[in-house]
């Protein structure tokens, strides 16, 4: 499967590259098509390191536009306010069958702690601006509750649990095998995609519940 990330010279798209690079093609995608080039190349000397030749898939980098086409799987690993011009400089580009995937959160910080932006300033969740955006296209929330610090860690499985939303159903099939590819993270179906901003506000709930009682890299997991 070929996967792009758009984003992926941050923490979140180095840990996923690094994840399903063992079974998979990676393609790093960044503003800057160097920037790409750079990370890629760091994240396949470690996954090299870390998988020797047990390592199916390969890590390249590339601009934006291009790493949007040909993808099976593009996951969309930028700021909310990034989302408008990110999605016209690609739009064009990605494929009909393409799985578009967004662990996007929109949320902000303040003096009371971190707050979900769409339910402060009655605004469009992540979500519901991307199916705007990127009119017809497979679109699909997961990731919003995952500590980058642990998916980085490819030495350590998860122990987590993450939502999914989404209309099509064969969509959340083939996301939710690349979820479960992930050492110890677990898909949880939590309905349609207008359902994702109950995913995206987890996010600073759990933020906030980590600041205030000092726990590190916090995660959901229902028992």
């Amino acid at each position: 499967m070929k996967i792009s990330i758009i984003g992926g010279t941050g923490g979140m798209g180095e840990g996923f590259a690094l994840r399903w690079v063992v079974n998979h093609d990676i393609t790093i995608g960044s503003r800057d098509a160097e920037k790409a080039t750079r990370s890629a190349e760091l994240y396949m000397n470690a996954a090299l390191s870390s998988y020797g030749n047990g390592m199916k898939g390969t890590i390249r980098g590339a601009d934006n536009i291009s790493s949007s086409s040909d993808s099976d799987i593009l996951i969309l690993s930028v700021p909310y306010e990034s989302i408008k011009l990110t999605c016209e400089s690609i739009s064009s580009n990605i494929r009909k069958d393409c799985i578009i995937v967004s662990p996007i959160v929109p949320m902000e910080r303040n003096d009371a702690g971190f707050t979900y932006v769409p339910f402060e300033k009655n605004m469009k969740s992540a979500a519901h601006l991307l199916t705007q955006n990127l009119p017809g296209l497979k679109i699909v929330s997961a990731f919003h509750t995952i500590s980058e610090v642990k998916l980085k860690n490819i030495n350590e499985g998860l122990d987590s649990d993450t939502f999914v939303c989404g209309d099509d159903q064969d969509s959340i099939t083939k996301l939710n095998q690349l979820i479960v590819e992930i050492k110890g993270l677990r898909p949880l179906y939590l309905g349609p995609l207008s359902l994702s901003y109950q995913a995206e506000v987890l996010t600073p709930m759990l933020l906030n519940a980590s600041k205030k009682n000092k726990i590190k890299h916090p995660g959901i997991k229902l028992t």
